[in-house]
């Protein structure tokens, strides 16, 4: 009797201690970087916000970060309390150390919550997380959920090769949480269909509200830069080199081949030579570049920028890359301009890249449009292409919608003008945005170049930016690449 008295208290105290046991706090934060931000700097910074604020902080407990494919990032921190987590929240948000972080963080795309939970860190070793939240269903019994909760973890995900860690909690929102942490992400893929199919695994997804589950499948940023995946990408080298125009950074040039540089704006000799020999001409204070948008498509970088050069002017450039280097240029500058009829600039409206799957889908639905409509005059098919009712303008002399356009076109035949597109050179994309170069006539019939960058959402064309710019005479050239 006495030995069956001392187990039922020993296992009523394993009871008391493991339902006593205090809680911590798993903040979770998930974002997009601009888009003109380098991935190599940020996660330097990332690092560095770690190292010199957040692990100072009361209540510090672990950080992590990371990064998927589609370049959405999560930083993961586990506090000791509630009241920690918000005090160095608020600290964080004035704190000048991380302004350089902060500013590269696109504001519209954050999003953070905090989960209560049991786990202790140990993943240590990790290289690659997973994080799914969701709501369970509201006719699901949370003891039920739970308990099968921890059946998935036993029954399953523990036996998996390169499985860490299972973390789980949920927030005061009734929002549940698992994060589950793996060796790398070949052992983490090599689990999700095997998870799929399990019966345990498919009774658990069944309490969840389908539509709350949100999941995201992340790199860890530590990894990344052990792995010696830190190089810069051709985005990032034509963003810094842009950018040194106002650092004086020496270091972009290198990015530039010194032995093939073929150049296309007809005001600059070809090579490197015709670029120093252009910077050696900068105005005193030097020129200035602010890029708005950068997008990359196979070996092609574009831009959309905001100079100051030889005076205010919005530019396109297109860079192509061959091994690692630029070898040729493009561009289309136009002075900047007063606000359009709708009150728009040649810069603001979205930056956001998104849709990287319809990336192809996006850049023929601009082909057709422009060599359907703009070069074979076919406009019934307008609003094939260009969303009837949401179409947003930059063109500096253009409104919105398509009453806009059609107003546009009024006012060009009614005194003798003309926008004659005759060829259509390059489409280059990344995701939602396309841009097109093309050649044609404008105004008096000039021999004018076209680049227009357009927005799409759900294959029409919402929105568009353009600089039309008119092509010197060809005895006026200092290289003999062409335009296009």
């Amino acid at each position: 009797m006495k030995t069956k008295n001392v187990i039922g208290m020993l296992t009523m105290l394993i009871a008391l201690v493991s339902c006593s046991k205090e809680k911590t706090v798993f903040e979770v934060t998930t974002f997009k970087t601009k888009p003109t931000v380098s991935a190599s700097v940020f996660n330097k910074l990332d690092a560095e916000v770690e190292d010199n604020f957040t692990q100072n902080q009361p209540g510090f407990i672990k950080r992590q970060s990371g990064v998927n494919e589609e370049g959405d990032y999560v930083v993961l921190v586990y506090w000791d309390s509630h009241e920690n987590a918000k005090a160095s929240m608020k600290k964080f948000m004035s704190d000048t150390s991380v302004a350089d972080y902060a500013t590269m963080i696109d504001g519209s795309t954050m999003s953070m919550s905090r989960y209560s939970i049991t786990d202790d860190f140990n993943a240590n070793n990790s290289e690659f997380i997973e994080v799914m939240v969701f709501k369970t269903k509201s006719d699901i019994d949370i003891n039920t959920f739970n308990k099968t909760n921890k059946r998935v973890e036993k029954g399953f995900t523990a036996k998996q090769l390169g499985f860490e860690q299972r973390i789980t909690g949920v927030n005061e929102n009734g929002e549940q949480i698992v994060a589950v942490y793996w060796d790398t992400k070949t052992n983490s893929n090599a689990a999700l269909q095997p998870f799929m199919d399990a019966e345990i695994s498919k009774k658990f997804m069944g309490m969840m509200d389908q539509s709350s589950i949100k999941m995201g499948r992340y790199q860890t940023l530590n990894s990344i830069k052990n792995s010696n995946k830190m190089e810069l990408s051709n985005k990032d080298k034509v963003v810094a080199l842009l950018n040194s125009f106002n650092t004086g950074d020496q270091t972009p040039i290198s990015y530039i081949n010194p032995k093939k540089y073929i150049q296309h704006n007809l005001d600059v000799a070809d090579g490197l030579a015709g670029f120093g020999e252009v910077m050696h001409h900068a105005p005193e204070g030097g020129f200035k570049a602010n890029v708005i948008r950068a997008f990359e498509d196979g070996d092609y970088v574009f831009t959309h920028t905001e100079y100051d050069f030889f005076g205010p002017k919005a530019g396109f450039d297109v860079f192509r890359f061959e091994d690692g280097l630029i070898v040729e240029h493009w561009d289309n500058l136009l002075e900047v301009q007063k606000l359009n009829p709708s009150g728009r600039t040649q810069f603001d409206g979205a930056t956001e890249i998104n849709d990287l799957d319809k990336t192809e889908a996006n850049k023929t639905a601009v082909t057709d449009f422009i060599e359907k409509v703009l070069l074979g005059h076919e406009m019934d098919k307008l609003t094939s292409y260009i969303n009837p009712e949401k179409y947003i303008q930059h063109n500096p002399a253009v409104a919105d919608g398509l009453e806009g356009f059609g107003a546009a076109m009024k006012y060009f035949a009614d005194n003798g003008l003309v926008m004659e597109y005759t060829k259509l050179h390059k489409v280059l994309g990344q995701g939602n945005f396309v841009l097109a170069m093309s050649e044609g006539k404008f105004g008096k019939g000039d021999h004018t170049a076209f680049y227009d960058l357009f927005r799409l959402e759900n294959g029409l064309i919402v929105e568009h930016w353009d600089v039309i710019s008119t092509i010197p005479a060809k005895e006026d050239w200092k290289n003999t690449n062409g335009k296009f």
